[in-house]
């Protein structure tokens, strides 16, 4: 699978962002694709996964009111939207094939392709 990011860069505190990720190269017909974000010192963590076999979306717990995810089926693309944001939610976000969601947060134990990664920077 191939998965190509798009969005990404520099905001204000409190703005917005939109993260955009397009599939290609699914052997499957049902698959899932999310984001996973890593900042500098910490261990990446899982922000949100969708599935295309139902449309059911998942958001981690402690990023709800805030972050959402959307998918088209047919595109194989998905959007990560996010406002509010927060210092704290700068790292390099990755989109990922293979995502689960094991409340409350979106995991990648069985990810099979990792996208290259965009950098999002919140800062004054």
């Amino acid at each position: 699978v191939q998965l190509v990011e798009s969005g990404g860069g520099l905001v204000q505190p409190g703005g917005s962002l939109r993260l955009s990720c397009a599939a290609s190269g699914f052997a499957t017909v049902d698959w899932s694709i999310g984001w996973f974000r890593q900042s500098a010192g910490r261990e990446r963590e899982g922000v949100a996964c969708f599935f295309n076999d139902d449309g059911k979306t998942y958001i981690t717990d402690s990023m709800k009111g805030r972050f959402t995810i959307s998918g088209d089926n047919a595109k194989k693309t998905i959007d990560l939207q996010m406002s509010s944001l927060k210092p704290e939610d700068t790292a390099v976000y990755y989109c990922a094939a293979g995502c689960e969601y094991i409340k409350p947060s979106a995991v990648d134990t069985w990810v099979s392709s990792w996208g290259q990664g965009t950098q999002i920077t919140v800062s004054s």
